[in-house]
């Protein structure tokens, strides 16, 4: 296979070398566990693009006090220059003092990003505390340096880019700031050794297989008293010796930490007060300090009196930080904190004052902030005057995120800014902070979000946060209740978690049943979402009866003829179609669209939906020559009703080519296949479960076509894909494993082969399928009504109706 091979990069289809005309897999994520597919036009971009001279994105400016650390910055410029990578971390000593941080390291890896900056193509700042941080960071640089096509791609699709940049483009410095996995940046530094990496992190362990270190202890007693009266006086040499002794006492009981000698200095420099009198204040706080203090105690002791000032000087600064606290720390939109104070002129005095007392940073554009974790810490901790009173700044922050929830579902950007915070509010439960419904709705909209993305892993912990809040408002048996606890079932339904999807769904129709009756509508809809997880764990002795009961008393609450009861019909013969019931399950679809037809219309989507399936029932009882012309017609009505890039058309098409290749007509179904993961790439992202379930369609085309090579390139993506999304223990993800060992054998390749199957075999969910190109219903979300899944190698969706399975504003 032809094509320009980058480090860290996959071919996945072949073209001219000189040209670059292929597109490209590139791993973005851990181990390669993540690939996007870059169009031929994007390597171009990205090959062409020059960074402008000093160009890059660092936070704040070099204007920043930089005190005591020259030894730190020579010993780092000569490591980088040796090794290339080099993290900075807190030494053993400093640990175990200071164990949340605030030891300057970040403060070091600016000031050697500011120093060095002309040195380098492009010095790029990213906050690295989770693997989703460095994607968003990375993607940051296709905006800067390619906004032409960044502003169309995702924000997969631009880091993707930005990785094919920094391959082409040498002697760049990428500074990764705040490392909590040091296994996430195993894969970056691996793939990119054309340029310099720099991280920062509190942890020392964890990167012997990853980049040097380079620890980083406390100040001296010197260094401390020098930056502390650089700050207050202005100059080092300034003070008279006994206010330098004096600093030298102040700096002692503040444990030489560097970010409370900073907002004490701060502090110092802003109110004029005397260092001896601000030591007096400071015992009236708290007891005498020691070298051996809390990070935390220290900053208390330091941060009250910053934060009187503060609120002296200017009160709405203290309404602002209190929010900030509450948030994630870094990148904080200007925009989103607006709403705190009447104008943006207000605003802009608030944070100009906050950022004079060191309490927070500004980025280089000065649209978003930045807040210390330590600081964060202390002000979240800090006690209330009455004891029962909320923490500050709590509700503010959750009105904050409800108010810039994004109207739009395709406000891409918007919702990137937004969901850290979202996020950072979802992790922390204070214990004094009341419930509401109001942010139970935050999580559940931004859960949709990502529903919507095919990222369906992240909104399990906004899906659980947003439970809990309906449980302490509501109680546990409300309706509102119920249904949050269906969403959280469904969440983990569409990652594979079975073992927990199915107790929820259970608890909710049990409760369901006791509080609504046994024929309500949500009752029924339960009962229907509990024989769908049943039939997806290969439980069909369950799934069917309780299917059965379900249309039973569809037809007697509902009627024969209502769309509900028909959806039900539709479920169960999908079932019955499951487990190879033909028999069963032919005449039911076909009575099912009969009835859609005359009740919904021939164009309408369930009867289009229901003329697929009855298809791939056709289809797998052998009948190509009754599947294969109605696959085509409803293809046709597809493209006619829905458009030609509607995620039902494009299922209808991926269907359409698969029955293609069961007939062994590869010349037609590989075309429309390729076609059809492109265009699933463009609709739905290309992460999306329909999306990797359509390459692994056309993987399996290429197998049997004999083409081996793009056959187990495109298996090796999209079990990569798979893992990432899915996990590692998903019935897809599995069967991708299968396939892909499945290749392997056939290219003669046993030593890959053999170890692969065996591993599927221990984890495969359903020992009977693990050996058989099996491919199960995929969870496809973003539709309040439904869920739809769906069998390729049938052509057979079928949607198990959750009756409004996620809210929306």
């Amino acid at each position: 296979m032809s094509g320009e091979h980058l480090p860290g990069a996959r071919i996945s289809s072949t073209g001219d070398r000189n040209n670059i005309a292929d597109s490209i897999g590139v791993a973005i994520s851990g181990d390669g566990a993540q690939v996007v597919v870059l169009p031929a036009e994007a390597v171009h971009w990205a090959r062409d693009t020059e960074a402008p001279p000093g160009g890059g994105d660092l936070p704040g400016s070099a204007s920043g006090v930089f005190v005591g650390r020259g030894a730190e910055l020579a010993e780092l410029r000569r490591l980088l220059a040796a090794e290339g990578e080099v993290a900075i971390t807190q030494g053993a000593r400093t640990r175990a003092i200071h164990g949340l941080g605030g030891i300057g390291k970040s403060a070091l890896a600016l000031h050697y990003a500011h120093t060095y900056r002309t040195s380098y193509t492009l010095v790029w700042w990213i906050t690295a505390e989770t693997p989703d941080q460095i994607v968003t960071g990375l993607a940051g640089i296709a905006m800067r340096l390619c906004p032409q096509w960044a502003t169309t791609a995702d924000m997969q699709e631009r880091a993707a880019w930005a990785i094919v940049w920094l391959q082409w483009h040498p002697g760049w410095l990428l500074v990764f700031d705040n490392v909590e996995n040091p296994d996430d940046l195993r894969h970056y530094l691996g793939t990119l050794p054309e340029g310099h990496h720099l991280a920062t992190s509190r942890k020392a362990t964890g990167w012997h297989a990853v980049a040097p270190t380079m620890p980083l202890g406390l100040l001296n007693a010197e260094m401390s008293a020098n930056l502390l009266c650089t700050l207050a006086f202005g100059n080092p040499q300034a003070p008279s010796p006994g206010q330098r002794e004096e600093a030298k006492a102040l700096a002692a009981e503040l444990g030489y930490l560097p970010l409370a000698l900073e907002q004490a200095g701060a502090y110092l420099g802003e109110t004029g007060i005397s260092i001896t009198d601000y030591r007096a204040q400071l015992d009236q706080v708290l007891e005498r300090a020691t070298n051996a203090i809390e990070p935390e105690r220290t900053i208390a002791l330091v941060w009250q009196h910053t934060l009187n000032a503060i609120k002296d000087r200017n009160p709405q600064a203290v309404v602002a930080l209190n929010a900030m606290a509450w948030l994630a720390p870094d990148a904080i939109p200007r925009s989103l904190l607006a709403p705190l104070l009447p104008d943006i002129l207000t605003l802009g005095e608030a944070l100009g004052v906050l950022h004079a007392y060191n309490m927070i940073s500004f980025s280089a554009d000065r649209r978003t902030v930045s807040i210390h974790r330590l600081v964060q810490a202390v002000l979240q901790h800090h006690p209330t005057t009455e004891s029962d009173k909320p923490p500050s700044g709590r509700h503010e922050a959750e009105q904050l995120a409800l108010q810039a929830l994004p109207d739009q579902d395709n406000a891409t950007e918007p919702w990137e800014q937004l969901l850290p915070h979202i996020f950072a509010l979802a992790a922390s439960t204070p214990s004094r902070s009341p419930a509401s419904v109001e942010t139970a709705s935050t999580y559940e909209v931004a859960a949709q979000y990502l529903q919507r993305q095919g990222r369906a892993a992240h909104t399990i912990p906004l899906y659980d946060a947003a439970l809990a809040q309906y449980e302490q408002v509501l109680g546990d048996t409300h309706p509102d209740t119920l249904q949050s606890r269906n969403n959280l079932a469904h969440a983990y339904y569409a990652v594979g978690d079975l073992g927990r999807a199915i107790p929820l769904l259970e608890a909710t129709l049990a409760q369901r049943e006791q509080v609504l009756g046994d024929t309500h509508p949500h009752t029924l809809l339960s009962r229907n979402n509990l024989a769908g997880a049943y039939r997806a764990a290969g439980d069909a002795g369950r799934a069917i009866p309780l299917l059965e009961t379900a249309l039973a008393q569809y037809e007697q609450v509902l009627g024969d003829a209502h769309p509900d009861t028909l959806q039900s019909r539709n479920n169960l013969a999908g079932a019955y179609a499951s487990v190879g019931d033909l028999g069963r399950a032919i005449p039911l679809l076909e009575a099912t669209l009969a009835q859609r037809e005359q009740v919904l219309g021939d164009t309408h989507p369930h009867t289009l939906l229901s003329r697929n399936n009855l298809a791939g029932a056709y289809r797998a009882a052998g009948d190509a020559g009754r599947a294969i012309p109605l696959l085509e017609a409803t293809v046709t009505q597809y493209e006619q009703v829905l458009g030609d890039a509607h995620p039902d058309t494009l299922q209808s098409r991926n269907n359409l080519a698969g029955a293609y290749a069961s007939v062994g007509d590869l010349g037609r179904a590989i075309p429309l296949l390729e076609a059809t993961v492109t265009q699933y790439e463009q609709v739905l992202g290309d992460t999306h479960p329909h999306t990797l379930q359509s390459r692994n369609s056309l993987a399996d085309a290429y197998r049997v076509a004999g083409d081996l090579d793009r056959a187990i390139a495109l298996y090796e993506a999209t079990l990569a894909q798979r893992e990432q999304v899915l996990g590692d223990t998903h019935p897809h993800t599995l069967l991708s494993r299968n396939n892909l060992a499945g290749a392997y054998r056939v290219a003669g390749d046993a030593g890959r082969a053999i170890p692969l199957l065996e591993a599927t075999v221990t984890q495969y969910v359903n020992p009977l399928a693990s050996w058989r190109s099996f491919k199960r219903p995929t969870p496809r979300w973003g539709r309040p009504d439904g869920l739809v899944r769906s069998r390729a190698d049938s052509g057979i969706r079928i949607r198990c109706v959750v009756g409004g399975c996620c809210r929306s504003r």
